[in-house]
């Protein structure tokens, strides 16, 4: 070691200098060297998943007989600690680096390997030991698929589950509320604030059906696979000897792979599990969309709800709050958008037997992921479930729609229900003044023709 805090290491190419305290080695400082581009590391969910990889490989070689028990007790002691969390320092790789994500893989190698021959008192090989039976070709395709679907089960699903929840309380708390409906943003047939958060409901839960299904692709695993899919360099029982440790490790129902060449050169179940997650965003911007204009004005807007004053919403304008939450939440959805339009370009770099985009894979199909399950979080506990009702406006509103005429058109017909949905818009007059000057029905019969609440009726199948 030298006097200015690094130490010399070695690999095939020489010999180079290395942080003193760095648990990492030569192959790492050279990615450091080379790709210092966004300043940002892979993600933390992604270190996990190599760290829990390491562990399973280790296990499957020293049952296959080709690992030394006190070896493979060793790295899986150190590949645990690494997928817990406590040496994410000495993960560095840029998130922009080789596309086959080798420099990370190897970075997981020689932390690990660091780390199991301190604990061991003997040397513990990054490649021989760590990586034995593994390329970076199948470890990190197998590492995205791990970390994107324990982030789905940890985060995202449950996260949607409580969104779906928050908004099917309000739906049956609203489910006597009428409103006015709107299409193309004009005055439509009347229906209830419960019906209209309902189908909100309704897509949230069908966004987690989507996501559920995609997930089923992603738990096949890579791993086995090695550097082109034939699994040189590794037993024929591995790969399900791995898929079956990470399934324990986890509680997620992994396998290996039926096709491993398919495994290696494609990322098709990531691309998959990205456009699901971009429907939810999708449903995310309709659903804050939504809830923005309803609470717009107060005066000047629709004013039909408040969302939570959650902080003031202007510099320069005393007592303006905005709709911050659902803003926010929208954002993520274009982000979300972005990233699947990354990962489609990212998938669509599959060579031969190798896909040369993997990193930015992970990145952003992580980054979707978290950012959707604390935005629909957000969405829930910070507007959904505090909003309140403006009954008065609602009412006013309801009672000056000449659009209700619509459901006259079968007593008294289109053009007559037409011209009196005119005069109504032109003279500023009820609906009901009108229909009684220009119509034979009685008092009794528009009254029950055109409530609104009775004209809410249907929409989902056997209900009444």
């Amino acid at each position: 070691m030298n006097q200015q805090g690094f130490r010399t290491e070695s690999d095939s190419m020489g010999e180079l200098q290395v942080p003193a305290d760095a648990l990492y080695g030569a192959q790492t400082q050279r990615a450091v060297d080379n790709f210092g581009i966004s300043g940002q590391g892979m993600p933390r969910r992604f270190i996990q998943a190599l760290g829990l990889i390491k562990a399973s490989t280790a296990e499957a070689n020293q049952a296959l007989g080709d690992l030394d028990a006190k070896i493979s007790a060793a790295i899986v002691e150190a590949a645990e600690a690494v997928a817990g969390g406590a040496h994410d320092a000495h993960f560095p790789v840029d998130i922009f680096q080789t596309g086959s994500g080798t420099s990370s893989n190897m970075n997981a190698n020689e932390v690990i390997a660091h780390l199991a021959t301190a604990s061991l008192g003997d040397t513990v090989h990054p490649n021989d030991h760590v990586n034995m039976s593994q390329s970076s070709n199948d470890v990190i395709p197998t590492a995205i698929h791990v970390s994107a679907a324990v982030a789905c089960a940890e985060e995202l699903l449950p996260a949607l589950d409580h969104l779906a929840e928050t908004l099917e309380a309000r739906a049956t708390e609203l489910r006597e509320v009428t409103t006015t409906g709107r299409t193309h943003l004009m005055d439509a047939m009347p229906v209830t604030l419960g019906q209209e958060v309902g189908g909100w409901a309704y897509q949230i839960r069908q966004g987690q059906a989507r996501v559920r299904d995609a997930l089923a692709r992603v738990h096949a695993l890579a791993q086995g696979g090695t550097a082109v899919g034939t699994g040189i360099n590794a037993r024929p029982a591995f790969g399900g000897k791995v898929a079956e440790a990470l399934a324990r490790r986890t509680g997620l129902p992994f396998r290996e792979s039926e096709n491993r060449f398919e495994s290696l050169s494609a990322q098709d179940a990531a691309v998959e599990l990205s456009g699901q997650l971009k429907v939810v965003a999708v449903s995310l911007m309709k659903i804050s969309n939504d809830l923005r204009w309803m609470n717009s004005g107060p005066l000047a807007g629709l004013g039909e709800i408040a969302l939570p004053a959650l902080q003031p919403g202007s510099s320069i304008m005393p007592g303006k709050v905005n709709p911050v939450i659902p803003e926010a939440v929208a954002q993520v959805s274009a982000q979300v958008i972005g990233n699947d339009t990354t990962i489609t370009v990212a998938g669509q770099s599959g060579n031969f037997q190798l896909n040369v985009m993997l990193p930015v894979i992970a990145q952003n199909l992580l980054q979707s992921i978290s950012l959707l399950a604390n935005a629909s979080r957000a969405l829930a506990d910070r507007a959904v479930a505090g909003f309140s009702v403006n009954q008065a406006r609602l009412e006013e509103a309801l009672g000056r729609n000449p659009i209700l005429v619509t459901a006259l058109n079968t007593v008294i017909g289109y053009e007559l229900g037409a011209k009196i949905a005119k005069r109504a818009y032109a003279e500023g007059r009820p609906l009901m003044e009108l229909a009684r000057e220009m119509t034979d029905l009685s008092d009794a019969d528009l009254e029950r023709l055109l409530d609104p609440k009775s004209l809410t009726a249907g929409g989902i199948p056997g209900e009444d």
